[in-house]
């Protein structure tokens, strides 16, 4: 797996859940600003079973800087139901602490993550950034990444409930 002089990139264990959940906790919650929908903490539980079920399967990574866990990046091989004309990886959940951005850490784990995926068979690799986060859609642009599919979303009612007509 890449490696830089900072940082090294390997697969997460049993010992990195609670660090990776706060991680994913922190990458919520600063993705709120740009229109995501996901809560933070109220996803703790879920997001600590997708980590540990992660570092069972190794579809985690993570980057370390002697003890300290940098960053992470989930991925998987597509285990959807359609049929598609190629073997399709997913990229999931891409963090990096705040102060270690900039040092190349985002570009080991993102690179790590495809080449895992390589040798699992994928011959295509897909991932989402929010429309209004230009600092990752930058990123994955420099990576090789372009628009494939557009996400459109519409509130519905006054205070973007669905249901909530103000005549009923």
């Amino acid at each position: 797996m890449p490696d830089t002089d900072r940082v090294r990139v390997t697969p997460a264990t049993n010992a990195d859940i609670d660090v990776v959940t706060d991680q994913w906790v922190a990458l919520a919650h600063d993705q709120r600003r740009h229109g995501s929908t996901l809560l933070a903490a109220e996803n703790r539980g879920s997001v600590r079973e997708w980590v540990a079920r992660s570092v069972v399967t190794g579809e985690l990574l993570v980057a370390r800087d002697g003890d300290e866990v940098a960053g992470f990046v989930g991925f998987s091989l597509d285990r959807g139901e359609y049929d598609r004309d190629h073997v399709r990886g997913t990229v999931s959940n891409l963090f990096v602490r705040p102060e270690r951005r900039g040092e190349g850490v985002g570009s080991e784990l993102l690179t790590a993550a495809e080449d895992a995926l390589v040798d699992a068979g994928a011959e295509a690799v897909a991932l989402e950034a929010l429309a209004d986060n230009g600092r990752a859609r930058s990123f994955y642009a420099d990576h090789g990444y372009e628009p494939h599919r557009i996400e459109l979303r519409k509130p519905l009612g006054d205070d973007g409930e669905a249901g909530n007509d103000p005549g009923e």
